[in-house]
């Protein structure tokens, strides 16, 4: 009997950036963090700027920090459509803490609820990395 797997895709505007069989996924969903096994039951999830981890076995093989977008799960299959992801062992401290400073001003400056919710958007990716970079 062949070992079950979830195929997993990760994919952003640019590029696919994951395909692979994994054995779980750990996706940062809107509603708070899920885990994807095979058969899992279908569904379709927002996604909040978060990591996305990738486990074989009981391992974490891969982290992925993602700046929000959309989960879709089947039974066999788990794809993420990012508005950006990058690993993360690749995130930039201080060119978060710039873009922070800088969406803090342009939130301050908006004009339009388009204004205001980009910037609350920019906010929230940035914080996250902060976070997840430590201090």
């Amino acid at each position: 009997m062949a070992e079950e797997r979830v195929e997993f895709e990760l994919v952003t505007p640019e590029r696919l950036v994951i395909s692979r069989g994994v054995d779980m996924v750990v996706v940062p969903g809107t509603e708070g963090d899920f885990g994807v096994l095979p058969g899992h039951t279908p569904m379709v999830s927002t996604v909040r700027p978060g990591v996305v981890n990738v486990y074989q076995g009981n391992e974490i093989v891969e982290r992925m920090f993602v700046a929000g977008g959309f989960a879709e799960v089947t039974a066999a299959r788990c794809t993420v459509l990012a508005d950006r992801a990058v690993a993360v062992d690749e995130l930039d401290r201080a060119a978060a803490e710039q873009t922070l400073k800088d969406a803090r001003e342009d939130l301050a400056d908006a004009e339009t609820d388009d204004e205001r919710r980009e910037a609350d958007k920019q906010i929230a990716v940035c914080e996250e990395i902060l976070r997840i970079t430590g201090s």
